[in-house]
């Protein structure tokens, strides 16, 4: 069985990520659910931006790095929208990663905003919906395709939803969507047992 690491989104770590830890846990994995906020669950999208920044980067990064601190090496990385972004960060830079799942999120693997390279090996799963204003229109799902294209369909998969919400598979905000998020489990699920 794998050993996942979900980093949660700019709202915090809602009943409705904890839930989505549950729904894999109950293929048999072990789900950590760090909480980079100590708690704290702005309302919207724009209130989580504004505290996250209030934060700042590094002070946000150590305690992500605090949360691995006595975690094995060969974890799977998975994160909705930011915590997307913080999972891949730490799938292309972290020794051991057995694979990342990305929800809502996507970053470049060339040019200026790239971290760097797709490590060699290293599955990857991506989820969004073709009309969310965040992955498809911000330029994550394009992000997403170019990983496909140079890591090849064996290693990397994108799966794109109908529809116009972010965050559609956390179950405790109004963006939920109950149909979407259920494929996302359980294409979830298949992946973590192919890489566990």
């Amino acid at each position: 069985m794998a050993e996942v690491v979900l980093f949660h989104h700019v709202q915090g770590l809602t009943e409705g990520v904890r839930a989505f830890a549950d729904e894999l846990r109950s293929g048999g994995h072990t789900v950590h659910t760090p909480d980079l906020l100590d708690g704290e669950r702005p309302s919207t999208i724009d209130d989580g931006v504004a505290h996250i920044k209030s934060i700042g980067t590094e002070v946000l990064r150590e305690r992500a790095d605090r949360a691995l601190v006595d975690l094995t090496e060969g974890l799977v990385y998975a994160g909705f929208s930011w915590g997307g972004a913080t999972a891949q960060q730490y799938a292309q830079t972290r020794p051991g990663a057995r694979g990342a799942l990305l929800y809502d999120s996507c970053m470049p693997i060339t040019g200026e905003w790239a971290i760097g390279p797709w490590p060699d090996g290293v599955p990857v799963q991506i989820h969004g919906m073709d009309k969310d204003p965040f992955f498809a229109l911000e330029g994550d799902i394009d992000a997403a395709r170019e990983l496909v294209e140079t890591v090849g369909s064996r290693l990397a998969e994108l799966f794109v939803y109908p529809g116009d919400r972010h965050l559609f598979a956390d179950s405790s905000l109004p963006s939920y969507d109950a149909d979407a998020a259920a494929l996302v489990v359980h294409r979830s699920r298949e992946f973590l047992d192919r890489v566990g």
